[in-house]
């Protein structure tokens, strides 16, 4: 199973960037879509999924910031990422998560530098 991750660069602080994922049509019409993200010496943390009926969870530090969203259509899941900060550096990778098993993307890196 392969997710297809895009979209990680380098912006200043108070950009936006925008990560998406491609997922095989069957897997992501089951799965919980989500990203995660590692920082350098940093366990890897959640920062938001969301199911396939649309129930979304966001981790505190990225509440009221990032958007994440799902287009079946394209069975891609996107995250949209605004008024980014320093601390938002890190590794972002795609996860799905269904009765099929819990499968990771290859990891897009997100830099926030001045």
């Amino acid at each position: 199973v392969q997710l297809v991750e895009s979209g990680g660069g380098t912006v200043q602080p108070g950009g936006s960037l925008r990560l998406s994922c491609a997922a095989p049509r069957d897997l992501f019409s089951l799965s919980r879509m989500g990203w995660y993200r590692q920082a350098p010496g940093k366990e890897r943390e959640l920062v938001a999924h969301i199911t396939n009926v649309g129930v979304i969870t966001y981790t505190e530090s990225v509440k009221g910031r990032f958007t994440i969203f799902r287009d079946s259509a394209k069975n891609t899941v996107y995250m949209q990422m605004d008024s980014l900060k320093p601390e938002d550096t890190a590794v972002y990778y795609c996860n799905s998560a269904s009765s099929w098993g819990n499968y990771w993307g290859q990891g897009t890196l997100v830099t926030v530098s001045s």
